[in-house]
């Protein structure tokens, strides 16, 4: 749900809503879905109208967009009250996020007002569009969303895919990956990051995990100061959310020569916040860095496809993946 990007206003045709997609969400889900995301694409309009009328909405304000879904502003017709319209490409790593949300009920998150399963799409509390990475206070940001974190930390509902069936395809796809792909990353560090897999990735915790946690998923909003968006749902460790952040936090807020500093701070910060163990969140954030640096190298990443920006977030990934694994244990 985080609307960070801006978009097109809605116009009425013939008595329907008709949406304008954002070109950038079209050209970036073109990118990346090929034929399948251009299809999809063509329904999205239809989608949104029918839900409108079946929500009983109407639009307010500028269409905007995350990663891999639309979003509308509307006021619910009944009582005037602020939502949003999200619709999302239909991916398995989207199934679950309503259910997330259901089990939240607004704690810590936005509340899910409407769902329809079947066309990846909710009717959600509307939150600002200020995001948590656009506060300049560091140590804020980190406490922040260590507080989050803390707060979406609750009991897993049945039927979410669990972390710990994902770790043996997360040591395959590891080990094929430094054997194949050209890197720098000296052995040890990979090797840290194998042993992370096998020693935590086959936990058997079952807490809610967002599985995106990141200050760009985190909103400004007024029934709380601070919200999460985007949810991926699985249910696990929930130091594996504080991995995500670090990661992203580190790479979107240092410069190379302030990394092993931030890193350290970043650590201690979150950790306290979140309530979890900082070594296993260290732990997790060094797996993450890796697989990072090398889907960097297969694919790009969204902000840096090809070419010289590229090849500094690798550089800056590769660094991060050898300060975890290096970083002081307290």
């Amino acid at each position: 749900m985080s609307g960070d990007h801006a978009g097109r206003r809605s116009t009425t045709r013939a008595g329907r809503q008709v949406i304008a997609l954002p070109d950038a969400f079209v050209h970036g889900t073109v990118e990346r879905e090929g034929a399948a995301g251009r299809a999809w694409l063509a329904t999205v309009p239809g989608i949104v109208d029918d839900l409108l009328r079946r929500w009983d909405c109407v639009p307010d304000g500028e269409v905007t967009h995350g990663g891999v879904g639309v979003i509308v502003p509307v006021r619910r017709a009944a009582t005037g009250d602020a939502a949003v319209l999200k619709v999302s490409f239909p991916h398995p790593g989207n199934v679950h996020e309503p259910d997330a949300f259901t089990v939240w009920r607004g704690r810590g998150a936005v509340l899910l007002h409407e769902r329809d399963d079947a066309r990846f799409a909710m009717l959600l509390e509307r939150a600002h569009t200020t995001t948590l990475a656009q506060t300049t206070d560091d140590d804020e940001l980190l406490a922040v969303a260590g507080r989050i974190s803390r707060r979406l930390a609750v009991p897993a509902p049945p039927g979410l895919p669990r972390l710990r069936d994902r770790a043996a395809a997360w040591e395959e796809r590891l080990r094929t990956d430094a054997a194949t792909l050209p890197h720098r990353l000296p052995r040890h560090v990979v090797d840290a990051a194998v042993a992370t897999v096998r020693e935590l990735g086959h936990g058997r915790a079952d807490t809610l995990v967002h599985g995106d946690l990141h200050a760009r998923n985190i909103l400004r909003a007024d029934r709380e100061p601070w919200l999460a968006v985007d949810p991926k749902g699985y249910a696990g460790d929930p130091a594996y959310d504080g991995g995500t952040l670090l990661k992203t936090y580190a790479a979107q807020r240092a410069t190379a020569g302030e990394l092993p500093k931030a890193v350290r701070r970043a650590l201690a910060v979150f950790s306290d916040a979140a309530g979890l163990d900082r070594e296993r969140v260290r732990r997790w954030a060094q797996l993450h860095a890796v697989q990072a640096a090398f889907h960097g190298r297969r694919q790009g990443f969204r902000v840096a496809r090809r070419g010289a920006r590229l090849d500094g977030f690798i550089a800056l990934v590769d660094q991060l993946a050898v300060l975890l694994t290096h970083a002081e244990r307290r």
